[in-house]
């Protein structure tokens, strides 16, 4: 147990160099934290996604992420929508504010590789989406792009914000992770294979089916705050349930162009405000757990996998899902042991802040009644 408050090292990764255009003669490097020479210090998140990394390396594959996450761009001082409506894909809505054009400049000429931009399902709300990447590169990313997203928007006089559920009456904020296995022998997707039954070969069931069998117990690192859980309701794009389908966007899981080449697991169930190495690495863990069970997947839902009555459902509050995680071993044996205790008791005791606080909800409700 860590409790000497020792220095830490900051060890550069020169992979991840890339400009801060918005600053002049500045460049960022993404750094790994080690207590000393060969001594990683395995609680931190990119290294938990690293060691999973390297566990797939062992059986075989690369992996290739892409994240998609949502987010407000808000008044600074009144932290309220800079437009009303619900305008999802309105071209017009798209570059309403002015600045987003010099956003998406700047976040190419930072190394990001945008590749759709569009208003969302709510006032305000937008996705930018960008290219995926192998291993790391692909959390590294999102990392970038969400501190690239909210340090411009504040230097513009806005804030942007990728909490999950910011208000009530307000869309949820997702982030959708993109996986796929590559054959590290031919650089092939594994995913795919020519002919495979219903277009889905083994492979990418199982991966699925550990997805999952460990659904609950992937939500603290998918969905690390109270908040994330009032994003998961029927009929909001976003799942409410243990599933899967083929392009079900209703489905925890939605495979993607099932038979083709470029077949792929989209989980759904991740908020915005997610650590991308922790969403990358929950994801893989169950994954790979899925293919070293050879686990298959129960027969999809005929309709929207959200209205079928027979799917467990997601848990529905942080402390459900902790206690899911501090149950399912195989999870904990993937994470590591220094990632859990530190986890787990950080979550505890921002539960434990969270349920002291009283609410503006229940003065509203009691203050004057009682």
């Amino acid at each position: 147990e860590e409790v000497s408050y020792r220095d830490q090292q900051l060890i550069p990764d020169p992979a991840t160099l890339r400009p801060v255009p918005w600053l002049e003669g500045t460049a960022k490097v993404i750094c790994d934290a080690r207590w000393g020479p060969g001594e990683p210090i395995a609680a931190t998140p990119r290294t938990v996604l690293a060691s999973l990394l390297n566990q797939a390396h062992k059986m075989g594959y690369d992996v290739m992420f892409g994240l998609e996450f949502e987010f407000y761009l808000l008044d600074a001082e009144t932290k309220q929508p800079l437009f009303g409506g619900v305008h999802i894909f309105n071209a017009t809505r798209n570059q309403y504010v002015p600045f987003l054009d010099s956003l998406l400049d700047t976040l190419q000429a930072a190394g990001i590789d945008v590749i759709t931009h569009n208003c969302e399902y709510s006032p305000s709300q937008y996705e930018t989406n960008f290219g995926p990447g192998i291993g790391l590169d692909g959390a590294d990313t999102g990392f970038t792009f969400k501190n690239a997203i909210k340090e411009l928007a504040h230097r513009n006089g806005y804030l942007a914000t990728f909490m999950s559920k910011p208000a009530s009456d307000m869309a949820g904020c997702g982030c959708h992770v993109h996986v796929s296995l590559v054959n590290r022998k031919n650089g092939k997707n594994a995913f795919y294979t020519k002919g495979a039954k219903e277009g889905l070969n083994p492979l990418i069931r199982q991966f699925t089916a550990g997805i999952l069998t460990h659904a609950k117990a992937l939500q603290p690192l998918i969905g690390p705050t109270p908040n994330c859980y009032h994003r998961l309701k029927p009929h909001t794009f976003a799942p409410s349930n243990v599933s899967w389908g083929v392009e079900d966007r209703t489905a925890m899981v939605r495979i993607k162009h099932a038979g083709g080449e470029d077949c792929h697991v989209e989980m759904r169930a991740a908020s915005g405000l997610s650590n991308p190495y922790l969403a990358a690495a929950g994801v893989l863990a169950a994954g790979l757990l899925g293919i070293k069970a050879k686990g298959d997947l129960p027969t999809p839902s005929k309709g929207p996998s959200e209205d079928d009555p027979k799917h467990e459902k997601l848990a529905g509050s942080l402390e459900e899902s902790l206690a899911a995680l501090k149950k399912d071993k195989a999870m904990q044996d993937m994470l590591g042991k220094d990632f859990m205790k530190l986890f787990v008791t950080v979550k505890e005791a921002e539960l434990a802040r969270f349920r002291s606080h009283v609410t503006d909800w229940e003065r509203n409700e009691y203050l004057e009644l009682y």
